[in-house]
């Protein structure tokens, strides 16, 4: 059956795994495949090779690609590495064209930003930022990262916001620990990511004893309560949206919540963090989302 809404290619790239999905302009979910993130031959050839096969029954309709992915990227549409990878610690993919090999077999608009900007996006589109002018999104997972949208458009300068790449104060009985990020060690990312969980307790939050898990919880939502208060005072949000696997931890987003109040002490005026501080309204579904928001960018473009 011929399908009569638009349908647009979304990526999701990510560090572990390349999410791929044709979606339609109602949102609906169409074809979904899942690739490892390998070498970059051998990832973007089984995506590329995966739009082939789904496509062809929707090429009346089809419209433009969307790729959320893990960065740094170089998003200067004038320079002729726009749409790369750059300087990525990933192994096989530090200057790795991730357009190009979609423009040349499809030959359609193709737009790219980091995996949190196009997250932020979705989530002021149609999830828990909406209506809002300024707004975060974060995710805290296997890495650290953040996207920023003023009057919804995601923030560009000199690159993009690499917010895990922040340096916090220490907890002080987190100072022994040097941290898990080989280009900063004890930045935000080198100590509150689940990287940094596992490297510095051996396991993750959910997997330890009662005591020992109370103690480390509260030393990673110390970190995330100390980059709320930093975000509040250099861009006061409306939203923070916190995404990552450990963000479901257990009592994290309260920890975080309070902490957060604690540190900031009554000063950010009208600030309600338990309104503020908040998990994603698409839940695991804001990547992929994001990657739809910016097929539609691309489209209009």
């Amino acid at each position: 059956m011929k399908n009569d809404k638009k349908v647009y290619g979304c990526i999701e790239g990510g560090g572990t795994k390349f999410m791929l999905a044709l979606i339609d302009s109602d949102r609906k979910m169409l074809a979904v495949e899942r690739v490892p993130t390998t070498t970059p031959e051998e990832t973007l050839g089984k995506s590329v090779e995966f739009f082939k096969k789904a496509l062809p029954q929707y090429a009346d309709s089809f419209a433009s690609f969307g790729i959320a992915s893990f960065g740094p990227l170089c998003l200067d549409r004038k320079s002729p590495k726009w749409g790369y990878i750059t300087n990525t610690p990933k192994p096989f993919w530090p200057n790795t064209d991730v357009v190009t090999p979609f423009k040349e077999a499809f030959g359609c608009p193709v737009e790219i930003d980091t995996d949190v900007n196009g997250a932020a996006l979705a989530e002021n589109f149609w999830g828990a930022s909406k209506g809002t002018h300024t707004s975060v999104y974060v995710t805290v997972g296997t890495g650290f990262g953040g996207g920023v949208l003023i009057d919804g458009k995601p923030i560009h300068g000199l690159a993009h916001p690499e917010m895990g790449h922040g340096i916090p104060i220490r907890h002080p009985d987190d100072r022994d620990f040097e941290g898990c990020c080989p280009y900063h060690g004890g930045c935000y990312e080198g100590l509150a990511s689940g990287t940094a969980i596992r490297k510095r307790w051996g396991k993750a939050l959910n997997e330890m004893e009662p005591d020992e898990f109370e103690k480390a919880r509260e030393i990673i939502a110390f970190y995330l309560a100390h980059f709320n208060v930093t975000l509040q005072a250099f861009i006061s949000p409306e939203r923070i949206v916190f995404g990552g696997g450990v963000m479901h931890v257990d009592g994290m987003l309260a920890s975080v919540r309070r902490q957060t109040a604690e540190i900031a002490n009554s000063y950010f005026e009208g600030a309600d963090f338990e309104k503020i501080i908040v998990l994603p309204g698409l839940g695991d579904q804001a990547g992929m989302m994001g990657a739809f928001a910016l097929a539609l960018a691309a489209e209009n473009k």
